[in-house]
């Protein structure tokens, strides 16, 4: 049979209304916002890149459970369909609903970790980080050297490296590490992938250890679909098989449903050890809600069980891999600089090397966010020093290995000629590379502050840097 597009499995049912801001609306929208694309309006943005996090579209299965969610406070049975249905995808014996991944990380960190330990990740997440140190301990990244080079060619960009691991055991010792994590996919570095034979590498030195492996499984059924297609002996492997497998290596997991849970909210947090499920839920009932609802209504848990059975077909992942590559290739081949292979959920654009003019001081990936936003209304994020810089007390600043702008593809929302026009915008700015300034943070809080910082450009007149 001959090639032919890869289409989407599925037909609109309904639509929503796209507003088309003008340039100059946009430009007063960047100035009122203080040049920080999470200050804009939602009917400001063309085409809402900014994350993949729960504005994907529902399908009309998930709407149907939402009419039958049971919204009783305690044992509800959408609670319990939703239990059947994690265990079953996970084999986690400990399962608690909660009501987005970072409570899920809350809980478990507040629960495993005190001042002075390190947990060591492939490359943590926003949240996970801010959530590791706010409890007082060390969040260590040890991905691959090729995961660390934006430009360089590697089926598992995501795999944790292994001899940093056992050296980081050596040198901190086991009683300081209370669990090791691996991110699946790898968001922070591209949204790159993890292997079997990693996880199972990583299983082992922490089983010889005595330390609890925990997967951050956000993204666990685009991470099963990069086996199947990439490492040898997967390929006849069902997604639902490979994520069990995955799963069956570890001690517990995070998850936000928001994203391959096809959801709009929630999570859960999953584990085998019971001892430790009791002061989970402790925490739990203290914060969020009784463990069988978790801060999520009755329907939302409904949504959710749908949801992870439909982000494990087949025809589903092959779309959705798809239609990213689609848009990485297209902006690629124009000579746009981009994180390669194409991540799962998000092209990552190299903010260092399209915009080598500018220092990390000045926050390249932060100037040129603003400028996909300023061309077309195309609200993508960065990652970068903005997100990950490390800021002393003297008032300097180490700035992030990478600076990278994530244009995160919401799941079963945009159409191709959405991202033809995304594509479109990318090469706009490209053209004009070398006029893009850098910026300057006039306003920050001291955590998580890409959220709420307020910004400048380098050379205009405003506030001085505020902490």
């Amino acid at each position: 049979m001959p090639y032919r597009t890869i289409i989407e499995p599925f037909r609109i049912h309904s639509t929503q209304e796209i507003n088309l801001p003008t340039s100059d609306e946009r430009e007063e929208a960047l100035r009122r916002a203080g040049f920080n694309l999470f200050g804009l309006h939602a009917d400001e943005v063309i085409i809402d890149l900014l994350t993949d996090s729960g504005t994907g579209a529902m399908s009309a299965k998930q709407w149907a459970g939402m009419m039958v969610g049971d919204e009783s406070y305690a044992g509800s049975r959408s609670f319990y369909r939703f239990l059947e249905t994690v265990q079953g995808i996970t084999g986690l014996a400990e399962i608690i609903p909660t009501h987005q991944g970072r409570a899920a990380e809350r809980i478990l960190f507040s629960v495993m970790v005190k001042s002075g330990d390190v947990v060591p990740n492939n490359t943590h997440f926003d949240t996970t980080r801010a959530n590791v140190e706010y409890q007082g301990a060390e969040a260590l990244d040890l991905v691959i050297a090729e995961g660390r080079d934006p430009s360089k060619n590697h089926p598992f960009k995501g795999n944790m490296d292994i001899e940093a691991l056992e050296r980081t055991i050596a040198e901190v010792g086991v009683d300081r590490i209370p669990l090791v994590m691996v991110t699946v996919t790898n968001n922070s570095g591209g949204g790159q992938p993890v292997s079997m034979e990693n996880l199972r590498s990583v299983q082992e030195v922490c089983h010889r250890h005595g330390i609890p492996f925990f997967l951050d499984a956000c993204r666990f059924a685009e991470n099963a679909w990069f086996i199947k297609l990439r490492e040898p002996g997967y390929e006849d492997r069902t997604p639902r098989e490979i994520a069990a497998e995955m799963f069956s290596l570890v001690d517990g997991c995070t998850m936000s449903a928001k994203k391959d849970g096809l959801a709009n909210i929630g999570g859960f947090l999953a584990m085998n050890d019971p001892s430790m499920a009791v002061a989970c839920r402790n925490l739990l009932i203290l914060t969020e809600g009784f463990p069988t609802y978790g801060g999520l209504a009755g329907y939302d848990l409904e949504a959710i069980s749908q949801g992870l059975e439909e982000v494990l077909d087949e025809r589903y992942l092959r779309y959705r891999i798809r239609s990213t590559e689609y848009l990485a290739d297209k902006v690629a081949a124009a000579g746009v600089p981009i994180v390669r292979p194409a991540g799962g959920h998000a092209v990552y654009l190299d903010a260092k090397a399209f915009l080598p003019h500018i220092p990390p001081s000045e926050y390249p990936a932060q100037a040129l966010a603003v400028e996909l936003y300023r061309d077309g209304g195309v609200r993508g994020v960065e990652i970068g020093s903005v997100m990950f810089g490390t800021l002393h007390d003297d008032g300097t600043e180490t700035p992030a290995q990478m600076e990278l702008v994530r244009l995160a593809i919401p799941r079963r929302t945009y159409t191709q000629s959405h991202i033809d026009y995304v594509g479109e915008v990318v090469l706009s700015v490209a053209e004009r590379a070398g006029s893009i300034g850098g910026y300057r943070i006039v306003e920050q809080a001291p955590w998580l502050r890409h959220f709420t910082a307020r910004f400048a450009p380098v050379g205009e007149q405003g506030l001085g840097n505020r902490r």
